[in-house]
């Protein structure tokens, strides 16, 4: 008898137990997609990426001066004097290392702005989100970049995205 009533209290708590897995199983939102396709998100991408790309071309135009300047200063080395042709390539080298600070010193920048961009939209998106898993009961939310497969209708990217571009329109990058 004390057997049959193990066997009834195992089958009872595991098929209670499975139901409860079943009623709370987690919800995905794709977080790259949502840094992206934010309104926020992408007006910062784009301003970011406007500002990489003004940034790229003045550097480029120095770049063309400082090779018009190489060009010139090799032309003139027979006419000028060895002393004088050794202080010029020095500038010119002393030029092309500034260039190159500024090049890293832009790119840093650029990837700071990124950074401080995503973080302060992740800030946002966190309320959002834990307001919506109350609202709808949700326990338990991963990335959809963690998932192998997955129900489609646990995929909550739309709904939140529609509640973040609600809440933020844009992001300040200074």
């Amino acid at each position: 008898m004390r057997i049959f009533y193990k066997i009834i209290i195992f089958f009872t708590l595991t098929f209670f137990h499975s139901n409860i897995l079943l009623a709370e199983l987690p919800h995905y939102l794709d977080f790259k997609y949502i840094l992206n396709k934010s309104e926020a998100g992408s007006k910062a991408q784009k301003a970011l990426k406007d500002e990489l790309q003004k940034k790229i071309k003045s550097l480029n135009s120095k770049e063309k001066e400082i090779q018009a300047e190489e060009k010139k200063i090799i032309e003139q080395k027979k006419i000028i004097s060895e002393e004088e042709y050794k202080k010029r390539i020095t500038e010119l080298r002393t030029k092309v290392s500034e260039l190159r600070k500024n090049r890293n010193k832009m790119l840093e920048d650029v990837s700071k702005k990124r950074t401080k961009a995503r973080n302060e939209l992740l800030k946002n998106l966190n309320p959002v989100l834990k307001t919506y898993m109350v609202d709808k009961k949700i326990r338990m939310v991963i990335d959809k970049k963690d998932l192998i497969l997955a129900d489609e209708n646990l995929d909550i990217t739309n709904d939140v995205l529609n509640l973040l571009n609600k809440k933020i329109k844009s992001i300040k990058l200074n």
